[in-house]
């Protein structure tokens, strides 16, 4: 290849949207970064964030990115576009929102009444799954909006993802990509397509197939850059938009991750553990898999819900020393929270946290609540804190064993992504507590990368996944386990860790019973 070719990623996510430069080696060579205000709440619970800000904030990252760099624009090849999860938007006929988008972190919850009839019905009451079905029901998004504000939802033309929205700005058409079908939608996990009329989807939620965005797999082209849209962000008309998938899909590749013996965790706003597989897969079942950002494949995920957010919520309630620091420093107050990490032995001197600070579907369940055990007078916030990353990494090794025991398959690698990665300590205690050597990507910018790895293959600057990944993916720092820290880690995990869900879950149910929360 003669000619230098480059790759934009635009990726949205909750804290951020960033306007990325790669090139075919997969080097950040520029990046336009504009921090978000992740969403406003109206009412307890809620997180909306208004869609046009997201647009413009997709502008400004891309006018800073183009003042970074002195590059040709015609030798950039395409662009793809990656985003957080499940936040949903209703518009017209025009693609103009007709209401706040709604996060995936809302928690406000539909009415349900009834139950899914006919053959599904009769199935769901058989196998004792009309909780779970419920509960798909009561978090559904379209559900609230139809229930609560019906002429918003008679008007709604297109019920968009915040991807297929971004999609329809950049490039005139109502498209999206597979890769980012996660959301309470009716979804086919296992085809990788909208449900057919007969799944019991179409039932649950108030979708009408008209009002979805036509589906593209990742590397296929979903238009092209309008005139309107290149005004709007600098970036050259006509330049093909190609589908990517996902933030967390898109992270997996872009930490090269495609063996299914290779795990990658994100230690993100979510932290999750995924393997990439050719085969649909349940880790527990009746939870998909997830579309992954390889066509025609799928990513085994268990997900933390809050993840690396506690990091977030403990800065807050118990940071404003490092806060402080950080501001005399000119630095994130985060980068410093390694020093209370490193003051504190392996273990946390029995300080143990366990992470579900969110109720989940299944494990764990509707009932789950959060819970730090071990109190003693020794303890302080230092060893609060390594107790939340050491609860963080306890919950994702349960999930890497779930993983490996639902498909005979030994994860024997670990890829570690995410803004949590690029704490050392973070990586240290998990490669203690996995005992596996952990992996940090070469750089941070991972679901950036992996949605140009998939701009790269839809062009054809490489000819396959494979390929591309091994020419734009590559191992930076890697942490091997401690043994003395590996044989504390174990203990704490099988004697302690393990057991703690089951022996609080009827307290917790007790708690749900009195208090009503979680609801």
């Amino acid at each position: 290849m003669t000619e230098q070719r480059y790759l934009l990623a635009i990726d949205n996510g909750t804290q951020s949207v960033r306007a990325l430069l790669f090139d075919l080696a997969g080097n950040l060579l520029g990046k336009g970064k504009v921090e978000l205000e992740p969403y406003y709440s109206e009412h307890p619970g809620w997180a909306e964030q208004d869609p046009e800000y997201y647009w413009a904030s997709l502008g400004e990252a891309c006018r800073r990115l183009w003042a970074s760099v002195d590059i040709d624009k015609r030798l950039i090849a395409g662009v793809s576009v990656t985003t957080q999860r499940g936040t949903l938007i209703n518009v017209d006929a025009e693609g103009q929102p007709l209401r706040p988008a709604i996060l995936w972190l809302d928690q406000r919850r539909a009415e349900v009444a009834g139950h899914i009839k006919g053959p599904w019905g009769w199935l769901f009451k058989l196998i004792r799954e009309e909780e779970t079905i419920d509960y798909f029901r009561a978090q559904a998004e379209a559900n609230w909006i139809a229930q609560q504000q019906p002429q918003i939802w008679a008007n709604t033309h297109k019920f968009l993802l915040l991807s297929g929205f971004l999609t329809h700005r950049l490039s005139g058409r109502f498209a999206d990509s597979v890769g980012s079908c996660v959301a309470y939608l009716p979804f086919d996990y296992k085809r990788l397509c909208w449900a057919k009329p007969s799944d019991w989807k179409w039932q649950a939620i108030p979708i009408q197939p008209s009002m979805l965005p036509e589906l593209v797999k990742p590397g296929e082209r979903l238009g092209s850059i309008t005139a309107e849209a290149s005004r709007h962000t600098g970036i050259p008309e006509g330049l093909p938009l190609i589908a990517a998938a996902s933030d967390k899909a898109c992270e997996v590749i872009g930490a090269g991750g495609v063996e299914p013996s290779t795990a990658c965790l994100s230690y993100g706003t979510t932290a999750t553990i995924n393997t990439t597989r050719s085969t649909y897969l349940e880790t527990i079942p009746l939870i998909p898999p997830y579309p992954a950002a390889i066509p025609d494949h799928y990513n085994t995920e268990v997900m933390i819900f809050r993840g690396f957010w506690m990091v977030s919520w403990f800065k807050e309630q118990f940071g404003h020393a490092e806060r402080q620091r950080g501001l005399e420093l000119g630095v994130e107050a985060e980068t410093l929270f390694d020093e209370l990490v490193n003051s504190v032995p392996p273990g946390s001197m029995g300080l143990t946290l366990q992470p579900f600070w969110s109720p989940g579907i299944r494990e764990p369940g509707l009932e789950a609540k959060g819970s730090i055990i071990g109190f003693g007078d020794v303890h302080t916030r230092a060893h609060l804190y390594r107790a939340i990353l050491e609860g963080l990494a306890y919950a994702l090794r349960q999930g890497k064993e779930k993983i490996e025991k639902r498909s005979g398959t030994r994860i024997s690698r670990l890829r570690i992504s995410g803004g949590g990665s690029q704490s050392d300590a973070a990586m240290q205690l998990t490669a203690d507590i996995f005992n596996l050597p952990a992996e940090r990507p070469h750089l941070y910018e991972t679901s950036g990368l992996g949605a140009a790895i998939d701009c790269a293959v839809g062009l054809g600057l490489h000819p396959d996944f494979p390929t591309a990944i091994a020419a734009m993916t590559r191992v930076g720092k890697v942490f091997q386990p401690n043994p003395q820290a590996v044989q504390v880690y174990e203990r704490l995990y099988r004697e302690v860790y393990l057991r703690m869900y089951q022996q609080l879950r009827p307290l917790y149910r007790s708690i749900r019973e009195i208090t009503g929360y979680p609801a």
